[in-house]
């Protein structure tokens, strides 16, 4: 059975979204780290080799959590994105695999020849 939130807290000050579970994890993402991580076909394509390196996200805010049935929820962010559905399992992978996630992003990024500029207000996740 896949772990269940038991609490979702949009943290605008430290620009993050909390996210605890049942099965006693919790994780801190960043709302950059969200953005880029989206389900959404805008940024995972429509099959496999067909995603879309995100850049320019470093200072994105999460305006609204928007619940979706009872197994996701639609995050709504400042830049008109609002596409993507996180379901539950999707946040408890996102979070336990976050540190490689986030280096392989990053990685992608150096490759593609971007510079990430990191916001003054907000730490990387």
């Amino acid at each position: 059975m896949d772990p269940t939130p038991t609490e979702i807290r949009l943290r605008t000050e430290s620009r993050c979204l909390t996210v605890s579970f049942d099965d006693g994890q919790q994780f801190d993402l960043s709302f950059e780290y969200l953005r880029v991580s989206s389900p959404s076909a805008e940024v995972k394509g429509h099959g496999p080799g067909q995603e879309v390196l995100q850049t320019g996200k470093e200072d994105v805010k999460v305006l609204k959590v928007e619940p979706v049935g009872r197994y996701a929820v639609r995050l709504i962010f400042d830049d008109g994105h609002d596409s993507g559905l996180f379901s539950w399992r999707y946040l408890h992978e996102l979070g336990r695999e976050q540190d490689k996630r986030w280096a392989d992003y990053l990685d992608r990024l150096t490759a593609a020849g971007y510079a990430r500029r990191t916001p003054p207000d907000s730490p990387d996740p």
